[in-house]
């Protein structure tokens, strides 16, 4: 399919920024009103932390922003907006057709008769849109934003109907002969993206930098890239030659030292999900938190490489036994170059004499692009990534996360503590941010301005986890020394995570201890709890690595050499915490009856394979649930917990201590959680007495919840759920839609049993499914009644059960997503309403999503999500 290049047509001629044939070259200046005409914005107001409300991108719906110059053969950025398009309706080419249509058919949009085929691409799919117009009557003109507020007001123009893009190499613009047109022009998509980006859009700068721009072409981009493309944009994705090497594909082995189109792609993708997460809580659990990316038995491996690229021929290997990378800009030789040409003048660097590979050196550039290359070449290895949820209905699960960190001379690292050099470290700390990154390390001992106007800047626009550090070096403190310095490390309660690393002469006293104990002091003393990582520097303090709980620092067996003295490999502390007993071999189950077709074995087993973790995961078919907990596994010592299904989710209710809320109101347990401490009066100097508390959980609506949650996005008020079947898997889909913010209508062929579904959950019950609104509670009727739309349908019947989804509901502008909680079999009238263009959930993702909670509840960290899905999809 080919793409659609929209363009935006002004409602009105005196609004835009136009020529017309009898004035050629004459353009009159744009308006610069407010995209929302309630609030209008002057020109001049800057966007400052304390006008931005917090969580900026969170709930987006608007369109997304794509700002820069294209090279003059690659059209790269209407490229990336048609991929990335696409990729948010998630390739759904009927839903890209209506989308179209729907913009046809408004007052506010026409299509470019330009002929797509020039572009030899594969990814041509979604929809771009240009404010830049050429009319046979107005000739050239720019769409001024009010009137693209206009069109966001209407929802004509949302965040899956259309990607904006301001390319300021844009044909129509090289087409201009007169230099001071062209000037003009660009003026006016200056202002255009300033404005966009202080009205709350988010905006991307693609930062193209190709090895065949000119002088001139460079000293553009330097111009506008400090004047529009870093002030008015949030992220940015660095394109070297990809956009013309259009036949490289995602395997291709002749493009080692660079990344291929399809990565580009992939990244603009990954910087959409990074933006549009929610924003990490301090002290918070669940997605993009502290508590999961730096869980118990979680690695990261220390890079220090002085180019990236050359880490290549050992990423495989590395990604095996980690969970993140750590991306060391102060190792690098572009960052040495980046502060040099801070102290070389604008004039100095465009001097006209200069060479064109002088010219295009840029390490500002290269920082973010080596970047973006480590996760390209991690991408195909990263089986212990978590899943990073992407707009509609994707995850990205191959998304390996980075701590970017910038290490001071002070701080056992190569930059510079002088004062020019700290600010120019805090400036690399907001390339960081720019760059997407999961996690930021920033150290806790430097100016308090300037770590306050960055934690500001994240706090209000990005969603990457702080990580306050600490290093001493060359001298010990004491323990209270230490603990203040795990309180430094929060950074007035605004770090995720604190990270201290001790100097110790010897070890003599149990000193490679003293970071641990502090860490364990320092956790009792301040609220919430974050994530404390306690290490010693050297060999004296290899120790300290085995002991320390989460989110270890590691080299790799592999590598020419160690970041820093004393680091294990990851291999080395899991074996030592073996050995240690620090972490026992336990054991789980599936509690089921006539269960031989589980999958949950496989999936949770080969999770536990791929982070390392020594447990067991088997089957425990049985009739009654008491012949369980008189059993071996619920009564060993290493009983870690179980996965509960049919028929004993109500009967194991009986056997555990506690039932979370979840659990409580839809009335059945699927997980039973192990929580178990050393208390009580010791009894010998071996052993302690052991308690244990066994937590009832239901993790089945998180199985319904997360997938619709992707695909849902924003409820609109009266968006409806219609729930087939009346049984316990029902019971949790009724509290996940209740989550939703969804009304809900049950039906089921016993109307008690949906009835007693309404009385507990809310909602009505339907006697038929008729559109018919005449009919006394028929589907039709009842929505007419509550002016409602069904927008989703899960069904919990049995897969013998021969139902039909009405073909009315097919016929609808607002197609319903569909939900089949059955993994084994695919029913008919699924299949009918995807190739009707429904987006469709099939019970395969409810069994891998349910069971990554299951995981995430077990072990406390992060899931290996992709791990986990591809063992479902390869056995159902």
């Amino acid at each position: 399919m080919t793409s659609w290049h929209i363009l935006l047509v002004a409602l009105s001629t005196a609004a835009a920024f136009t020529t017309t044939p009898s004035t050629p070259g004459h353009y009159d200046r744009p308006r610069t009103e407010s995209l929302f005409m309630a609030s209008s914005t002057s020109e001049d107001t800057k966007t400052t932390s304390d006008s931005v409300p917090k969580q900026l991108f969170e709930g987006y719906g608007k369109p997304i922003v794509l700002i820069g110059s294209s090279s003059d053969d690659g059209d790269e950025l209407f490229r990336l907006a048609s991929s990335l398009s696409s990729s948010l309706v998630n390739g759904n080419e009927k839903v890209i057709d209506r989308t179209k249509q729907q913009l046809e058919r408004s007052h506010a949009a026409v299509l470019l008769n330009g002929d797509d085929d020039d572009i030899s691409t594969q990814h041509m799919q979604g929809i771009a849109l240009s404010p830049m117009v050429s009319d046979p009557d107005d000739g050239l003109f720019v769409v001024d934003s009010s009137i693209v507020g206009e069109l966001i007001r209407q929802n004509t123009l949302a965040l899956t109907s259309g990607v904006i893009v301001i390319d300021f190499n844009h044909p129509l613009i090289k087409d201009v002969h007169n230099s001071s047109d062209r000037a003009e022009l660009r003026a006016a998509l200056a202002d255009l993206a300033k404005q966009l980006y202080r009205e709350g859009l988010l905006s991307i700068y693609v930062n193209v930098q190709s090895d065949t721009m000119t002088d001139e072409a460079m000293r553009a981009k330097r111009t506008l890239e400090s004047s529009v493309y870093i002030p008015s944009s949030d992220y940015e994705l660095c394109i070297r030659n990809e956009g013309v090497q259009i036949s490289s594909s995602p395997n291709d082995d002749d493009n080692d030292n660079s990344s291929t189109w399809h990565d580009i792609e992939w990244e603009l993708q990954r910087l959409v999900a990074r933006a549009l997460l929610p924003s990490p809580i301090v002290g918070g659990t669940g997605p993009n938190s502290a508590d999961l990316l730096m869980g118990p038995n979680t690695f990261f491996l220390s890079l220090s490489f002085p180019n990236i690229q050359m880490a290549k021929p050992y990423v495989e290997e590395m990604c095996v036994d980690v969970d993140s990378m750590e991306y060391r800009v102060d190792l690098l030789d572009c960052a040495t170059q980046y502060r040099n040409t801070k102290s070389t003048s604008l004039e100095e660097q465009d001097d006209t004499n200069s060479t064109s590979n002088q010219m295009n050196k840029d390490p500002r550039f290269d920082i973010l692009y080596q970047q973006q290359r480590l996760r390209h070449m991690c991408r195909p290895h990263a089986k212990r990534a978590p899943a990073l949820p992407f707009a509609t209905a994707s995850i990205i699960d191959d998304a390996l996360p980075i701590v970017y960190t910038v290490r001071t001379a002070n701080q056992a690292g190569t930059w510079p503590d002088d004062a020019d050099s700290i600010k120019q470290m805090f400036n690399l700390l907001e390339l960081g941010l720019r760059s997407g990154v999961e996690i930021l390390d920033v150290e806790s001992a430097w100016d308090a301005l300037l770590t306050d106007r960055l934690l500001t800047l994240a706090e209000k626009r990005y969603t990457s986890l702080i990580l306050g550090s600490h290093h001493v070096v060359g001298s010990e403190v004491t323990p209270d020394e230490a603990v203040n310095l795990f309180r430094q490390c929060r950074i007035n309660n605004r770090a995720h995570g604190a990270k201290v690393v001790l100097s110790i002469e010897d070890d003599s006293n149990n000193k490679d201890q003293m970071a641990y104990d502090a860490s364990i002091k320092a956790s009792k003393l301040d609220t919430p709890e974050i994530p404390q990582i306690g290490l010693v520097l050297g060999e004296h303090g290899s120790y300290s690595r085995v002991i320390n709980p989460r989110f270890t620092p590691v080299t790799h067996e592999c590598l020419p050499a160690k970041a820093a003295p004393g680091q294990l490999t990851a291999a080395e502390i899991m074996a030592a915490r073996l050995l240690l007993g620090q972490i026992p071999t336990e054991k789980y189950a599936i509690l089921g009856h006539n269960i031989a077709y589980s999958v949950s074995p496989q999936m949770q087993g080969g999770a536990f394979a791929a982070v390392k973790l020594p447990h067991l995961y088997t089957r425990a078919d049985l009739e009654t649930v008491q012949e369980f907990v008189d059993g071996p596994i619920w009564n060993d010592d290493n009983f870690g917990g179980c996965s509960v299904t049919i028929p004993h989710k109500q009967n194991i209710v009986a056997h555990v201590d506690i039932l979370t809320d979840a659990a409580k109101k839809i009335g059945s347990v699927n997980t039973v959680v192990v929580k178990k401490d050393k208390f009580g009066t010791r009894q010998s100097e071996l052993t302690f007495l052991l308690i244990r508390v066994l937590i009832g959980e239901n993790t089945d609506w998180k199985g319904i919840y997360n997938p619709l949650k992707r695909r849902l996005g924003d409820i609109t008020i009266n968006s409806t759920a219609l729930i087939l079947g009346g049984g316990g898997t029902a019971r949790a889909a009724a509290f996940a839609a209740t989550k939703l913010g969804l009304e809900k209508i049950y039906y089921n062929r016993t109307p008690s049993k949906a009835q007693e579904l309404a009385n507990e959950f809310g909602g009505d019950v339907a006697k038929s499914l008729s559109s018919d609104q005449d009919e006394t509670e028929s589907l039709g009727s009842l929505l007419s009644k509550n002016s409602g739309m069904v927008a989703v349908v899960i069904s919990t019947l049995p897969a013998a059960a021969e139902f039909q989804l009405p073909e009315w509901l097919l016929q609808s502008d607002m197609l319903p997503v569909v939900f089949d909680v059955n993994y084994a079999t695919t029913a008919t009238w699924m299949n009918r309403a995807a190739e009707e263009g429904c987006d469709v959930v099939r019970g395969s993702e409810m069994l891998w999503e349910q069971g990554v909670g299951q995981f995430e509840l077990w072990t406390g960290r992060s899931a290996p999500y992709g791990v986990m899905k591809r063992i479902v999809l390869d056995n159902c």
